[in-house]
């Protein structure tokens, strides 16, 4: 029987509660130019892709200049920073999730479609980098979520099988990329879904299922 020996975790919706914080930082970046990104286009269309591929898709869209590409994106990460001073704490459901999987002796990893800088800054605020064998941020592929590249990564540095891995996921990018990837995969709706109990609960629930196929 295949036991789960790793959980590999989505950031965004995850483990912070960053959602907000990256389409307010955008905004504020794309509204320097007269654009604007709806709450409905946000939730339906843009969430938990990369900021490149935003812009790429509202110069297809809506005739955003490419040139002001750069400029935007460094705008908004350092909204999304600003943002992040202010309200990033740690969260006692992960703070004890993760500590007692890694007491376990699980390996814990991070595969984000957020920039190195952005995925360091949050998980060190909200205390939690401590606790990972290694993350991984859109820089460090080429292909972004929903592509799997990024958790086809995480599992291979990982040395283990995709069957032996658990994602943690909230939208439909990442649970395309995460099923892509072959691996079991824990749907959330929100950061308080990631907890000890809902994360051992789907490990068990994989396992029994391994034992009675077996």
């Amino acid at each position: 029987m295949t036991k789960i020996k790793a959980i590999i975790f989505d950031m965004d919706g995850v483990l912070i509660e960053a959602k907000d914080w990256h389409y307010e930082a955008l905004n504020q970046a794309l509204e320097l130019f007269g654009y604007k990104i709806s709450r409905y286009d946000h939730l339906v269309t843009f969430d938990g892709l990369p900021t490149k591929k935003k812009l790429e898709m509202l110069s297809m869209e809506r005739g955003l200049p490419k040139g002001l590409h750069k400029f935007i994106n460094q705008m908004k990460q350092i909204y999304t920073m600003e943002h992040v001073y202010m309200k990033c704490k740690p969260l006692f459901c992960h703070q004890y999730a993760l500590s007692k999987l890694k007491s376990e002796g699980y390996k814990l990893a991070l595969g984000s479609n957020s920039v190195r800088i952005t995925i360091d800054m949050m998980l060190g605020k909200a205390d939690l980098l401590k606790y990972m064998d290694f993350t991984l941020s859109n820089q460090d592929v080429t292909k972004s979520k929903p592509d799997p590249e990024i958790y086809n990564t995480a599992i291979t540095r990982l040395g283990l099988k995709p069957e032996e891995c658990l994602i943690v996921e909230d939208n439909p990018n990442g649970i395309k990329a995460a099923l892509a990837s072959g691996a079991h995969l824990l749907k959330v709706e929100s950061v308080y879904d990631v907890n000890y109990q809902n994360i051992r609960f789907r490990i068990d629930e994989i396992e029994q299922a391994q034992r009675k196929a077996a």
